[in-house]
């Protein structure tokens, strides 16, 4: 790619990213992220065929940050329900990052078709890995899908409310409490 048209795509996930974190998903306009990152429609379209390709540009770094945090999580010297409620909070934290994300994302689990799809596959991926090292901590037959809709629910009811951010905590440990073995 010519180093203009690196900088145009680099403009234009930066400002969509703005948008779509201020304003959620379904409010931002195409035209709007166009206009907002100072290049044609066609430019845009070039880089970016539909608003959920561009979204899932916006999303690519989003991979890297989850397998960091799932790798925090599980090196850290303390109980498994620790563990847990760190990768749970991180987890939910990532979600509500963009507004309407959370929803969307929990939705479209199980969804091969899904524009998110690839998003969805890294955090199953993620609570696989939690599953696998903290094995005997958690009850028998937990599966990462289940983990994935617990935490997304909890992180899409927090999204879409007026709940205050402090709210988040005691939702998650009653997840954790539930997934961890009696």
């Amino acid at each position: 790619m010519r180093a203009d048209a690196q900088r145009n795509r680099d403009r234009i996930v930066e400002v969509a990213r703005g948008f779509f974190r201020a304003k959620g998903f379904d409010a931002v306009s195409m035209d709007e992220v166009a206009k907002g990152a100072g290049v044609g429609p066609g430019t845009l379209y070039r880089h970016f065929p539909t608003k959920e390709s561009l979204y899932d540009a916006i999303l690519e770094s989003w991979a890297e940050k989850v397998n960091a945090a799932v790798d925090r999580a599980l090196a850290l010297d303390a109980s498994a329900r620790v563990r847990l409620l760190t990768w749970l909070t991180d987890y939910s934290a990532m979600l509500t990052e963009h507004k309407g994300a959370a929803a969307r994302i929990t939705a479209a689990l199980g969804d091969p078709g899904s524009p998110f799809a690839a998003k969805c596959q890294t955090y199953l991926r993620a609570n696989q890995r939690l599953i696998d090292g903290l094995d005997s901590a958690l009850r028998p037959g937990v599966e990462a899908m289940q983990i994935s809709r617990l935490v997304g629910g909890v992180a899409a009811v927090v999204d879409t409310s007026e709940l205050p951010a402090d709210s988040v905590a005691p939702m998650l440990a009653i997840v954790a409490d539930g997934l961890l073995a009696p």
